[in-house]
């Protein structure tokens, strides 16, 4: 009887620590940041500073930062943006790219040089919006 009991409490305490696991997950402060403009100066002087900031300072958990659009082809071509983006990525921040966007511009090949993983993105970033994640567009 006593057995019984010890194991039902241990069960309950594993319960217990497994559910407050998932609630601290869920707490995470998340950023994705969407980064859509082909301006260099929104990029330098914005979207990647404070990206990079977001990290560094521990503003977020996680920082993501989403290359769309114009900015696949500013990023690819202008070597002073990669450097920034290549320390973001050393400071932690995920970098990502739209494949559909890079394929039409053509600079996929260019930005997976830069270790950027490049893929279709439309479902990660459904997912990202759907779970929790604030969302910062550029």
């Amino acid at each position: 009887m006593i057995r019984m009991f010890v194991i039902s409490c241990v069960l309950l305490m594993t319960l217990i620590l497994d559910l407050k696991a998932q609630e601290m997950e869920t707490k995470k402060e998340k950023l994705a940041v969407l980064w859509v403009s082909g301006d260099r100066d929104v990029a330098e002087k914005s979207c990647l500073m404070y990206t990079h900031a977001a990290k560094r300072n521990g503003w977020f958990d996680e920082v993501v930062l989403i290359v769309w659009g114009s900015s696949s082809s500013l990023l690819a071509k202008d070597v002073a943006l990669q450097e920034k983006v290549k320390a973001m990525k050393e400071d932690g921040v995920i970098v990502e790219a739209c494949m559909a966007c890079s394929n039409m511009l053509g600079v996929t090949e260019d930005l997976q040089a830069l270790g950027i993983d490049v893929k279709g993105m439309g479902v990660p970033l459904t997912e990202y919006l759907k779970s929790g994640y604030h969302v910062l567009t550029y």
